[in-house]
């Protein structure tokens, strides 16, 4: 499934441990605090876990948005969207 992970975390430390977490989940980095890639469902929910024992609930937003493939290709890109060097081939095809 594709899956966004888009976060707002005040720690450098804790932002930095997240983002680790979405590397090494396969995810691509599309802005500074926004993942973007394919997992499959098993590894969303251990991403999920790994991350939610990171935050601090009660200062930290971190949003793990799933998307099927119909939803996809409804997502409209306005502007300067994402550097698209930054992401597959595979999610880049959804796009165009």
């Amino acid at each position: 499934m594709l899956v966004w992970v888009i976060y707002d975390i005040g720690s450098n430390k804790i932002r930095n441990l997240v983002a680790r977490q979405c590397k090494q989940a396969g995810l691509y980095r599309v802005q500074k605090s926004v993942f973007l890639g394919t997992l499959e469902p098993n590894r969303f929910d251990e991403l999920a876990l790994a991350c939610q024992d990171l935050i601090n609930e009660e200062k930290d937003s971190l949003y793990l948005f799933p998307f099927c493939q119909d939803d996809w290709k409804k997502i409209r890109l306005l502007g300067q969207a994402f550097d698209q060097d930054l992401v597959t081939d595979e999610v880049k095809a959804l796009f165009f």
